[in-house]
Formats: structure tokens, C-alpha cells, sequence
């Protein structure tokens, strides 16, 4: 009779240990399903917090000053950091080329 027992008590716990199991993987599905639910639900506050405020600015501000169209003078960003080459305050008379030779050969009239 002990050996019938211990079958039944073998049987039972290994139908304990497979209801424990299946009922931690429900546990863990539903807690997952739940955050997914709470998850969708903020981005579902976050969008619509950003419609309400979208819908509240003012599309493009005014400004307060009417800007004046004045052109601003070309300048060099070199020569006003400094940075830029000494050049003389005249401008170089530059020689007129020297005449290229001719490679014709030359006749003497003597």
C-alpha cells in the first residue's frame, strides 16, 4: 500500500508543479498585456496634450520692431580680422612685355 501512495503522491505533485508553472506564465502574459495597455494609454495623453497645445499657439508672432532693409556694406572678413596680405595703397605700373624672339634667320645686306 506505501508503494500506491507514493505513485499518488509522485502523480500529485507533478500535477502541482505543472499547475504552478502554468499559472506563473499566466501571470507573467497578463502583467505584460498590462503595461502594453498602460504603455499605448500615455502615448495615447502625450498626443493628445500635443494637439491641445498645437491648437493653442499662435501660429507665427508677429514682430514687434518692423525691420529696416538697410544693405549692409561688402566687407573682407580677413582684412577686418587682420589677417589679410599687405598690399601697396597704389597699384604696380606693370612693364610692357619684351617682344618675342623670331626664330627667322637674319640676311645681312653688306
Amino acid at each position: 500500500m506505501a508503494d500506491i501512495i507514493s505513485e499518488t503522491e509522485a502523480a500529485d505533485a507533478g500535477k502541482a508543479a505543472a499547475r504552478a508553472h502554468a499559472v506563473q506564465r499566466l501571470q507573467i502574459g497578463f502583467f505584460g498585456l498590462g503595461g502594453m495597455i498602460l504603455l499605448i494609454g500615455l502615448a495615447n495623453i502625450i498626443m493628445n496634450q500635443a494637439l491641445v497645445s498645437e491648437a493653442t499657439m499662435v501660429p507665427e508672432a508677429a514682430p514687434t520692431v518692423t525691420p529696416q532693409a538697410t544693405p549692409s556694406p561688402a566687407s573682407d572678413p580677413l582684412a577686418d580680422a587682420g589677417v589679410g596680405p599687405d598690399l601697396p595703397s597704389e597699384p604696380v605700373q606693370q612693364q610692357a612685355p619684351a617682344p618675342a624672339p623670331t626664330n627667322a634667320p637674319q640676311t645681312n645686306a653688306n
